[in-house]
């Protein structure tokens, strides 16, 4: 937001530099971001001074040029000037850029005058012309100025040049009341309490507001207060429409705004001076002389004042006449019912909108205006009637006219000032410093705050319509403390501290240790967006429709639901990487699934890792390795051996159909991670062409699991004896089914079966697979006998003979 210096001082009376000013804003929370200088003409005239021109001759060599003489009034001899204006005479005052002068051109383009020949002939300056300098359009011929001038008189004292500098202030959207420049003055006056600088806050007057005539009535009708809550209206006859005045054209440029014409320059410059926007009707424009303030039904076509047509919503607040809308209420005009050259009566409007359902609106048809950008934050709904009578009369000042209506005002229900009961305790806890109730009450004071009540425990305030971001008791608080500033709070000599008791497996610091391990083994974390597609519900039978959690107002299809699975996210990211050339990759993500199920909705947090490719970047003394799936188990065994849990998981089967082989690791009857390769036919939507291993850690269930003690196990006296089987099966069977038949079969010394290679390929039967199988044998209270063993093997084999029809491979 941008904030005139010079504008500003019209309602407040400083003197302060700009730099102090900028310093106080900053403390009370509008931060100066930057200070820009404004001049109303490049340059500011400096270099250009008057000179007399005392002798004008025809150039020797060349028809239209002509030879001058000038004084410049500087007490040096009178300089040269070649110069090709018709109208150049002896005896004339004019503007002359001296050597060294930076002028611009109209794209603001400077340029410098040098000393140079034309056409051979010297010239030293040069007479200017009206456009050349940026007083004017005009380049009929140089300037002739007043011959009472003094030769060397500056231009800058001859021209009223606008200087000024203009504050960037970074507004805060819970601001409202600061975006206009009473408001920013509303602050100032406040700030300059506390420095013990006391000035009143001069707001326009509008005693001379008058009715002239009653010969052009609107009527209006607003159908639903609540979004239009206060709605006011003027006419103005006798108009004309035509460029602003200078000082007028100054203010706006100095903000960064292009002036239009008269009356829409008024209609923002009262926007920008109090906060209020305004709307000017072409009278004769308004069908039936009535106005309807309604929602008008969907579908309805619109165009706006940019040309562009827009299909309406049920919900917008429009401005209507018979034949339909003509305004899009608090957010952009009509393009038939503006202020054009031809207008000689307007209808002023000037109302308070519903904040939400101007927003909502602005949102809607993605339209950003000074208008919607304060009515969506919520003005002052008290300054309605004032803004229109200042507007009214800025108009007949720069436009002429007479007042021919009385002011139509709409206001059924009056929005009350918020009331606050504020507690001196409450004041000291969360300042940290005891306040003097007599400079609370002063700072309240310089904020317009009434003091209602008065008692030993507070003070009942009224908070001004105004700030609508003031409600609470800690609001005010803060209102306090800003003004008072931050920087007068005094630094305690000691520190207090509490003490807080809190377990050392506090999930956050348990999700680093393990992020910190990931990144050690080569990961990358990644964060994707919990937003997903609908698309993916069908590529696994583990993501439900039913408990989809959809979203109500979905950015696009893409972005429609919220994920049940972290594995389409980490595909999305790996296929990414793999079209870019980047094959070789390890992700992790730590993230949330979502889910409805049976009307309740839950979330699920997980970890999951994904890798593909080879191992290691390609080097020249170590061979590329591809990733399998026991390398990738050892990632996961790792990050189990750093929270301690390795020792207490087993490993079970899985029949989670996004794997073409895949393992569960459980603790009891809990599975909490599952891992594999991910299917072919999964892959081959996301456009990846290699095999990728995915793991998920029921994250929330590790955490039940997860904990700071230390248990101390006896090693085994008797040793465990591996022994292996290399099976030949159907294509169709499972490793869940294997290791079930092999836990039936023998129950109390089998510890753990692990299946650590699968190959299809050739030299192998059609429909056929080999499955290579490790069985962990052990018993606690004596050493196995080879007998033993070979009879638990001889059962195993001759059970997943009969069962499966397992072939034992040679």
């Amino acid at each position: 937001m941008r904030i005139s210096y010079n504008w500003l001082k019209q309602f407040i009376k400083i003197d302060w530099k700009s730099e102090e000013v900028s310093a106080l804003l900053t403390d009370l929370g509008l931060e100066v971001e930057a200070v820009d200088a404004f001049e109303s003409i490049p340059g500011g005239l400096q270099g250009i001074v008057v000179g007399h021109v005392l002798t004008c001759e025809k150039h020797p060599d060349a028809d239209k040029l002509k030879i001058t003489t000038v004084d410049l009034g500087d007490g040096n001899a009178p300089v040269q000037i070649v110069c090709g204006a018709s109208n150049v005479a002896a005896g004339q005052k004019v503007p002359v850029a001296t050597i060294g002068t930076k002028l611009f051109d109209k794209e603001g383009n400077a340029f410098e005058i040098k000393k140079g020949k034309i056409r051979g002939q010297e010239s030293h300056g040069m007479i200017c012309a009206e456009d050349e300098i940026g007083l004017g359009d005009s380049h009929d011929g140089i300037m002739i100025l007043a011959d009472d001038l003094q030769p060397g008189t500056p231009a800058s004292k001859v021209f009223n040049i606008e200087v000024d500098e203009v504050f960037e202030i970074g507004l805060t959207p819970n601001r409202a009341d600061a975006m206009s420049h009473m408001g920013v003055a509303r602050d100032l006056r406040a700030g300059l309490s506390q420095t013990n600088v006391n000035t009143e806050l001069i707001t326009p007057s509008v005693s001379k507001f008058k009715i002239d005539k009653r010969t052009l009535k609107i009527d209006v009708k607003v159908d639903d207060a609540k979004l239009a809550p206060r709605y006011a209206g003027v006419t103005i006859s006798g108009v004309s429409v035509k460029p602003s005045p200078t000082w007028l054209q100054n203010r706006l440029k100095a903000i960064g705004l292009t002036p239009k014409n008269n009356i829409v320059d008024v209609t923002n410059y009262v926007l920008h001076e109090l906060g209020q926007p305004l709307h000017a009707f072409d009278a004769a424009k308004i069908k039936g002389n009535k106005i309807t303030v309604k929602t008008v039904t969907a579908g309805t076509k619109f165009t706006t004042l940019d040309g562009t047509e827009r299909t309406l919503h049920e919900e917008d607040l429009m401005i209507c006449d018979e034949n339909g809308p003509m305004c899009m209420a608090g957010v952009f005009g009509g393009i038939d019912s503006g202020v054009s050259e031809t207008t000689n009566a307007i209808f002023l409007e000037s109302a308070y909108f519903n904040p939400v359902a101007i927003r909502k609106s602005a949102k809607r048809h993605t339209l950003s205006t000074d208008a919607s950008f304060r009515f969506e934050r919520g003005i002052d709904p008290e300054i309605t009637v004032y803004a229109l009578k200042r507007a009214a009369l800025l108009i007949q000042e720069v436009a002429g006219g007479e007042v021919t209506s009385d002011i139509i005002d709409i206001y059924p229900k009056k929005i009350e000032d918020f009331k606050v009961f504020l507690t001196f305790d409450k004041v000291y806890k969360l300042i940290g410093e005891e306040l003097k109730k007599e400079t609370i009450k002063k700072v309240l004071a310089s904020l317009d705050i009434k003091v209602n009540s008065i008692s030993d425990a507070g003070l009942g305030l009224s908070i001004p319509s105004y700030r609508v971001d003031v409600q609470r008791e800690v609001d005010v608080i803060e209102e306090i403390l800003r003004v008072y500033g931050y920087n007068s709070i005094k630094i305690p000599n000691k520190i207090n501290a509490s003490v807080s008791n809190s377990g050392r497996t506090e999930e956050f610091k348990v999700q680093n240790i393990i992020a910190n391990q990931l990144c050690s083994l080569g990961f990358h974390e990644m964060m994707a967006n919990s937003l997903t597609t609908s698309n993916y519900i069908g590529l696994s039978e583990q993501v439900k429709e039913e408990e989809t959690v959809a979203m109500l107002n979905p950015l696009s299809s893409d972005l429609s639901v919220l994920r049940q699975s972290l594995l389409f996210s980490a595909l999305e990211a790996l296929s990414y990487n793999i079209n870019r050339r980047n094959t070789d990759l390890k992700l992790f993500e730590f993230g949330k699934t979502y889910h409805k199920i049976e009307g309740i909705y839950t979330e699920k947090k997980h970890l999951t890792l994904s890798m593909t490719g080879n191992t290691a970047a390609e080097n020249w003394n170590a061979p590329q390795k591809a990733s399998d799936f026991f390398i990738f188990k050892g990632m996961v065994m790792a990050v189990l051996a750093k929270l301690n849990l390795d020792k207490k998981v087993k490993t079970v089967p899985v029949s989670h159909d996004i794997f073409s082989e895949g393992i569960g690791l459980a603790i009891g009857t809990e599975i909490i991670i599952e891992l594999g390769m991910i299917k072919k036919t999964v892959v081959k939507h996301f456009d990846i062409k290699q095999h990728v291993f995915f793991a998920d850690f029921n994250w929330d269930a590790i955490q039940k699991y997860v904990s700071n003690k230390i248990k101390l196990t006896e090693i085994p006296k008797f040793p465990e004896v591996r022994r292996d089987l290399a099976l030949l099966v159907d294509s169709s069977i499972t490793f869940e089914q294997c290791y079930t038949i092999a836990k039936q079969t023998e129950k109390g010394l089998l510890k753990e079966i692990n299946l650590f290679d699968v190959y299809e390929g050739k030299n192998l039967p059609e429909g056929k697979k080999s499955y290579a199988l490790s069985f962990i044998l052990q018993d606690n209270s004596k050493t196995l006998t080879d007998v033993q063993i070979d009879k638990i093997m001889s059962k195993l084999l001759n059970n997943f003979e009969t069962q499966l029809g397992a072939t034992l491979r040679s």
